[in-house]
């Protein structure tokens, strides 16, 4: 399996120690698409970057580290298909790959300690999607995402026949 990592500023050492981690305990590769600075540095961008690598197949997963995970979350999940849940401790991560398939995990440098942090990431890569029930929702949640792609085709089209109008 192959991970995508990202982060900002605020978590350059929690992406290198589950980097490690992840590489050491289960031999996985990992991507990293974050910065290795603790200079200023936006999260959108690693949220992004890390949400196109597994929407394109480049990585299997991605995990994404912030102040509070929050951020970098809302960034991922901006992108169509991925799935980012913000876990602050282990049973929501395992929960967020049973029962919602998450591909994207996120959670905060200053909210939870390096230990807890790899709990979270043990949880989440064990968790296995149990489908079910549970794919009927993940089904919804495309349909959602389907909707707003027409919605926001329909308002571009709007746009350009009313800025026409103006023109001629």
């Amino acid at each position: 399996m192959k991970i995508g990592i990202g982060n900002d500023h605020v978590a350059v050492e929690y992406k290198e120690a589950i980097t490690a981690y992840i590489q050491e305990k289960y031999g996985y590769e990992v991507v990293n698409f974050g910065t290795d600075s603790t200079e200023r540095f936006d999260y959108p961008i690693a949220g992004e970057a890390v949400a196109d690598a597994v929407m394109s197949g480049e990585v299997d997963r991605g995990i994404v580290i912030c102040g509070t995970g929050v951020g970098i979350s809302l960034a991922a999940n901006k992108v169509r298909g991925i799935r980012c849940c913000t876990c602050s401790e282990p049973y929501s991560a395992r929960l967020s790959r049973e029962h919602n398939n998450t591909n994207m995990l996120a959670f905060g440098a200053r909210v939870v300690g390096i230990e807890l942090a790899k709990m979270i990431v043990d949880a989440w890569l064990t968790g296995e999607f149990e489908g079910g029930r549970h794919q009927r929702r993940i089904d919804m949640i495309r349909q959602i995402e389907a909707r707003q792609l027409v919605r926001a085709e329909e308002a571009r089209g709007w746009w350009r026949a009313f800025c026409m109008s103006r023109v001629g």
